[in-house]
């Protein structure tokens, strides 16, 4: 060893290769999830930001089954009325209108079983009697003598509107416990009546 140059006895001699892969090493980078998996991760970490179906509370099956009542009532109402127009109507369009009423009434007749069989779906009784029917209804009866051609479908018009928001809410209430099997067949019915008033607002246009 030369004098006076310092010793490196003992110490660990660093190969140049291992000096600069220490220096330039970076961690490599962490791999995303594609959008649609990043979603089902946060799903899975918080199941609260999923509707949560509250039908196992017995408020939420009193209260769908005593909407859907009310509404049962009012479709026998409108039915009956439909059916009184139906037998009723005259005029140089009778046939038309006839007719038209006629399958107006077939559509809201078949609509009963299905409301009264959700009601039993969500182990609850329907309506028993005609005094239940009365007392539930909201749509006005009609028992006018001898009722005009436009002023039937005109009030026929005004009811199905009036029977639309009526689903509307029961469609709101049942979709907040998230009873879907409920808001499916309203929007179904809301379609229909929809219908039904469109039919009805223009035979009564312009005549």
């Amino acid at each position: 060893m030369a004098p006076g140059r310092p010793s490196t006895w003992g110490l660990t001699k660093t190969e140049p290769s291992n000096l600069v892969s220490a220096q330039t090493h970076t961690p490599a980078p962490q791999k995303r999830l594609s959008p649609m998996l990043e979603t089902k991760e946060v799903d899975r970490g918080n199941q609260t930001a999923r509707p949560n179906n509250s039908l196992t509370k017995n408020n939420a099956r009193d209260e769908i089954s005593s909407a859907l009542n009310c509404l049962l009532a009012d479709f026998f109402t409108l039915y009956v009325k439909t059916k009184n127009f139906h037998w009723h109507m005259s005029g140089p369009h009778f046939r038309d209108y006839h007719l038209l009423l006629d399958e107006q009434a077939d559509q809201i007749f078949g609509v009963l079983d299905l409301i009264a069989e959700r009601v039993r779906k969500l182990d609850r009784t329907t309506i028993r009697s005609i005094g239940q029917i009365s007392r539930l209804q909201r749509i006005a009866d009609s028992e006018i003598a001898s009722p005009t051609p436009l002023s039937m479908l005109r009030a026929l018009r005004d009811d199905n509107v009036q029977l639309i928001s009526y689903m509307h809410e029961v469609h709101d209430l049942s979709g907040s416990y998230g009873d879907v099997a409920t808001t499916s067949v309203l929007e179904t019915w809301i379609d229909e009546a929809e219908r039904r008033v469109w039919f009805l607002s223009e035979s009564a246009r312009g005549s």
